[in-house]
């Protein structure tokens, strides 16, 4: 089966068109993967993937899924591997859901606390970006807006994020999610867009013809917050909502490069 239709599959649950070739998956982190937990709760824990030599950087990878307990960590596991063989260690977060647990507060305070445990590895921390895919490009846009982080992350490459909660809820977005994730209006301890300006720089990319989150999100979050003097960029792509988390396709390279230059 080709490797997006399986992508598809994984994420949500739907078919739909192919544009790729069969390809194998990224090799494991040749540093290794040890999984730690940051709390007691079964989906408290992050995969810490190690490069081969020294870290460039730390990149937090936070799945989608549109926040619900049925769409996991595994989402998150090609990249992370792609990502260690780039020379990054690669933080694969997990947290609780919509369904088993999750929401408002839990899936926040989760990831706070997630990002925060980098503190307790022996990792350089000067650099820590986060790298979040549809709903965790809104988590990791969220958590880079943190006042009273442990672990700051410095700078967010955020993956065709739900990064307007507000027109998201509007547009019922996968049929209600920000509803069932919220439990109420969204307001700004919990929207993206009512957080701008962030000090830190945000890099949104977002394939065109996204057919699961709009790449509307993306373009009123940056003209937003740009017109707020915020750091923020757009980079629109060919593809569709899956294209940005297949590590064998062209749009990964665009990713890496955005790390890279956030990295300095």
């Amino acid at each position: 089966m080709h490797r997006r239709t399986l992508l598809q599959l994984a994420a949500w649950g739907t078919l739909g068109a192919v544009t790729t070739g069969c390809s194998s998956p990224p090799p494991p982190a040749a540093g290794g993967v040890t999984r730690i937990a940051y709390g007691s709760d079964p989906s408290q824990w992050a995969d810490l993937h190690r490069p081969a030599g020294t870290p460039r950087g730390v990149v937090v990878v936070v799945h989608g899924g549109f926040w619900r307990a049925q769409y996991d960590a595994t989402l998150g596991t090609p990249l992370a591997d792609a990502l260690a063989a780039e020379g990054w260690a690669a933080w694969n977060l997990e947290y609780r859901r919509v369904g088993n647990g999750g929401g408002v507060p839990a899936t926040l305070e989760d990831v706070s606390a997630g990002v925060d445990a980098l503190g307790g590895t022996d990792l350089d921390l000067t650099t820590v970006l986060g790298l979040g895919h549809s709903a965790g490009g809104h988590l990791a846009v969220w958590a880079a807006g943190r006042s009273s982080a442990t672990v700051p992350l410095t700078g967010v490459v955020s993956q065709a994020g739900v990064l307007d909660l507000r027109a998201a809820a509007e547009a019922s977005l996968g049929g209600g999610a920000v509803q069932d994730f919220v439990g109420g209006p969204p307001d700004a301890s919990v929207d993206p867009l009512q957080q701008i300006p962030l000090a830190v720089p945000v890099r949104c990319i977002h394939g065109r013809s996204d057919g699961n989150v709009p790449l509307s999100q993306s373009q009123s979050y940056v003209a937003s917050a740009t017109a707020a003097g915020a750091d923020a960029t757009l980079t629109e792509v060919d593809g569709d909502h899956f294209v940005l988390i297949d590590p064998s396709s062209p749009v990964w390279q665009t990713q890496l490069d955005l790390l890279a230059d956030l990295a300095g």
